[in-house]
């Protein structure tokens, strides 16, 4: 966890680890690659970082120093900050601090999640390192928080896992702030789930992992006394998600009228003269409701709040607005996707918070609560994101290989795709189908090709692998469809995208053409013998 200076979601870091005793006479050969390796990490990845760790020192011995001094900083002064080793004391920090000078935020504290010797003694303990190291002005590296996963603390992995980031938010704040840009979505993916939703539609229904499609998390605030609030609020992975395999739940009971709130994104985001559109998926139950409340400041004008609400009510003290309702795919059952535009030039938006509360009037008389938020879109327009059509892609079929496994035929090969114009935009996702197409569904339909569309993966750049991929025997051609996906969360329609067709090899034909070659295969035999 790096300090405000380099807090970043994306920012390339190597860790640079010599655990080993060194010959001095290979210390000058060390810096010059330590230099090197900075000096071309920086001109081919701008903002990528090389962090030294604190292990050999100059005159090559393994000695791990456990704060910044003279023995390890001449590789401190050549790389991009230095990884303290773990066993450090309290004044440790502050001495390294010091020592650095003007670069004490490039001086990273190591803090074993683990506990093995580390100062505070980690775990559930984690936030004494932090409180020592942001007090002394130095950054912290947090090293396995992984701890939570791996010993099982109870009472389940979000519960902990929420619990334990929350000790670090309480002793180092908030160091990134979103959003500070627009577009900015977030569908609260982690990038593991049990299915996977497009637009509200399920299109897989089996356990996934895939670290690419994480996208911006909320700030859920933990609370340790769960009877001290009527709603649990968790990432979930269980209930339906309208994009990816992440949603917010929200469930418990809420008595008519009195509302629950929860902060969701600490943000950053200064408005212009130009409205800004809000846009968000909700799927719920009875006559629970969930809107939005944005707290807004400036300079000039101080605070503000608005409260996007989807139903008319006279609860809330701050500004209402009434989003007006999308349409909603019809494979999207239960889903409800709510706009609205506000124009507040020269504020800064800065917290969005989910707001639970009850119809009115009441349409029953139970205090039962259940929402689903799906994903959430700001953005400076309204309009449907302009794909480019499927004409304008090159899409390209290669190291094809037929097999079979368990009897069945299979097929592996790389499928790549690029813009027919070189200059052509590039997004961050693809959706990948596939059609198998029978030979009874060409000849019935006359080249109206419909058929079941299975997806099969998401690739983050411009090529996907598929792997013994078994077709069935009546199967004629496969057509991979190439899903372009947009940085807003917009799907492009199937039916315009990008795709690759192949027909699938027939063995009968395969058997006759060896056979075929049979007469040619024996004269050639005979007349070798």
């Amino acid at each position: 966890m790096a300090g405000t200076q380099h807090a970043s979601h994306s920012i390339p870091i190597s860790k640079l680890n010599m655990e080993v005793d060194l010959a001095i006479s290979q210390i000058p050969n060390l810096k010059e690659f330590v230099s090197y390796l900075t000096q071309t990490m920086h001109s081919s990845v701008p903002g990528s970082l090389v962090i030294w760790y604190d292990s050999v020192t100059i005159d090559g011995t393994l000695s791990w120093q456990n704060q910044l001094n003279e023995e390890n900083k001449p590789f401190f002064d050549i790389s991009d900050g230095i990884f303290v080793n773990y066993l450090w004391e309290e004044d440790d920090p502050k001495l390294s601090a010091t020592v650095a000078g003007d670069r004490k935020l490039d001086v990273y504290m190591g803090i074993d999640v683990f506990g093995r010797g580390t100062y505070g003694g980690g775990q559930w303990t984690t936030n004494v390192a932090l409180e020592v190291i942001k007090k002394d002005d130095v950054s912290a590296a947090i090293f396995a928080p992984g701890w939570v996963y791996e010993t099982k603390q109870p009472p389940d992995f979000q519960t902990a896992q929420n619990r334990w980031w929350s000790l670090v938010e309480k002793s180092w704040g908030i160091v990134q702030n979103y959003p500070k840009t627009l577009p900015f979505y977030s569908n609260f993916d982690q990038g593991r789930g049990n299915h996977i939703s497009v637009d509200g539609a399920q299109v897989l229904s089996t356990q996934w992992n895939n670290i690419s499609s994480q996208t911006f998390q909320p700030f859920l605030e933990y609370v340790d006394d769960s009877t001290s609030k009527t709603i649990e609020v968790r990432v979930d992975f269980k209930e339906a998600s309208f994009n990816g395999g992440g949603n917010i739940t929200f469930k418990g009971t809420l008595e008519a009228g009195t509302s629950f709130s929860t902060r969701l994104f600490s943000g950053q985001l200064l408005t212009g003269p130009l409205p800004i559109y809000f846009t968000y998926s909700v799927k719920s139950e009875g006559n629970s409701q969930l809107g939005l409340s944005l707290e807004l400041s400036s300079e000039t004008e101080g605070k503000k709040k608005l409260f996007l609400a989807s139903q008319g009510t006279n609860q809330f003290s701050s500004e209402v607005l009434l989003p007006r309702r999308l349409t909603t795919p019809d494979n999207a059952p239960g889903w409800v996707m709510q706009e609205v535009s506000i124009a507040m030039n020269g504020y800064t938006l800065t917290e969005i918070h989910a707001v639970c509360y009850k119809q009115q009037p009441e349409i029953t008389n139970t205090t039962e609560y259940f929402a689903v938020l799906g994903d959430i879109k700001i953005s400076t327009s309204s309009k449907n994101t302009e794909f480019p059509p499927s004409t304008s892609w090159i899409v390209n079929g290669q190291d094809i290989e037929w097999g079979t496994s368990q009897g069945s035929k299979t097929l592996s090969l790389k499928i790549s795709w690029k813009p027919e114009d070189e200059k052509g935009p590039l997004f961050p996702k693809y959706n990948i189908y596939v059609e198998k197409l029978s030979k009874q569904s060409i000849r019935t339909l006359r080249g109206t090709l419909e058929s079941v569309r299975e997806y099969i993966g998401v690739a983050h750049i411009e090529a996907f692998y598929v792997s013994q991929l078994v077709i069935p025997s009546d199967t004629s051609s496969l057509k991979f469809i190439i899903q372009v996906c947009n940085v807003d969360g917009a799907s492009q329609n199937l039916d315009d995208a990008p795709f690759f067709q192949l027909d699938v090899q027939s063995s009968t034909n395969i058997l006759s053409l060896l056979f075929g070659c049979l007469p040619s295969l024996v004269k050639n035999i005979i007349a070798y013998l």
